[in-house]
């Protein structure tokens, strides 16, 4: 996909695929699906531009061969209900598609079209690709996952209604953060420094209860864990504006996988490559090296699983972390201490201190790239 604004017609791409499969089989030939390979091999990291992408190689799906004429009925299937969405303005979730293509194929066949939704999801995303959509603009949904407070306001058009929404009056609960930030919304009059993404919703809830994103001039978003593609794509879009990207997560292979995955996208979203990573992403805790500077941390770690350790290693043997040498140096004294870090331990001293420490390292720039 194209490192800009999608601009694309779903409805008539889909019948565009819907044209060559009737024509081939009036021509006597064997339809075929082709779409870009989604494996580990397929997938390169742009050095130059710092994303994640797909490669060059391809993989179709015949009608007449018998391994992939299944897949092949599915994957239309798919297409078929979605072009019905985008005519009729209608949205669902990827939950929702499911459940309209789980029925029998028919009276005299004992098997449904797809008996588990992990069959289905793969296969949206083989049609985003091959046709270089999304799946917003399929008309599909995934559920809302992540929050924001800041000074900035969302003009969202919803149905027959055109709304703007004031971030920074959202009180506690913040607001959702949908999971299709590119078509009837727009983010206007957005004024703050920096934006900062909190892994946790707890830690979230802290620094908004302070006020912190109103006194640092921040916009104060949380992911609630791992950041979904609705959130990926704002945190882009606020980049876009520029604002600087800092990222606090916990001090552990799976918190610091939540950084990069911000930063340089993720494997298996490489498809929709610059569209959901911001490489010039900064991360600002929690480290390791935090505990030499703070010394009550060390009273405050965790020992650290040997599923933790595991992932730590694999994190390491990826090309675009191995290359950062000072995030191999962290990654390396996790394992070799076998301790992690929770970015909740900050409030041990009080409460409040971990306001002190993120503006003492947005103050200082202390940052891992």
């Amino acid at each position: 996909m194209a490192g800009k604004e999608i601009e694309a017609h779903p409805k008539e791409k889909i019948e565009e695929l819907g044209r060559g499969i009737v024509k081939d089989i009036r021509s006597g030939n064997n339809p075929k699906f082709v779409t870009y390979a989604r494996k580990r091999s397929n997938i390169l990291f742009d050095q130059k531009n710092g994303y994640l992408k797909l490669g060059k190689s391809k993989e179709e799906r015949d009608f007449l061969n018998v391994a992939q004429s299944k897949r092949f009925m599915q994957t239309i299937a798919v297409a078929a209900k979605c072009h019905k969405f985008v005519k009729e303005n209608l949205h669902t979730t990827i939950r929702g598609l499911y459940y309209q293509l789980k029925y029998s194929l028919g009276e005299d066949v004992d098997e449904n079209i797809f008996s588990e939704q992990s069959e289905s999801n793969p296969l949206i995303e083989d049609i985003e690709v091959s046709l270089d959509l999304t799946r917003e603009n399929l008309n599909l949904n995934a559920n809302r996952k992540g929050v924001l407070a800041g000074n900035m306001k969302v003009m969202d058009r919803f149905g027959d209604e055109k709304l703007e929404i004031d971030c920074s009056k959202q009180g506690r609960s913040g607001w959702a953060i949908p999971s299709d930030v590119d078509n009837d919304i727009d983010f206007v009059d957005v004024k703050a420094k920096y934006a900062i993404v909190v892994e946790k919703d707890a830690l979230w809830q802290r620094l908004n209860e302070d006020g912190f994103w109103k006194k640092e001039n921040a916009i104060l978003i949380t992911p609630q864990g791992q950041a979904a593609r609705g959130t990926r794509r704002l945190i882009r879009k606020l980049a876009d504006k520029g604002l600087p990207i800092y990222v606090f997560t916990d001090s552990d292979a799976w918190g610091w996988y939540i950084y990069w995955t911000i930063k340089t996208g993720s494997i298996n979203l490489a498809y929709m490559g610059s569209e959901v990573a911001t490489p010039e992403a900064r991360f600002i805790g929690v480290t390791m090296s935090d505990l030499d500077k703070y010394e009550f941390l060390n009273k405050l770690t965790m020992n650290a699983s040997e599923v933790d350790l595991k992932r730590a290693q694999e994190m390491i043997s990826y090309e675009w972390i191995k290359k950062s040498k000072p995030w191999v140096v962290e990654l390396e004294r996790m394992i070799s201490s076998k301790k992690k870090l929770e970015q909740d331990a900050l409030q041990g001293p009080r409460l409040t201190f971990v306001d002190d420490y993120i503006k003492d390292k947005v103050k200082n720039k202390d940052f891992l790239p």
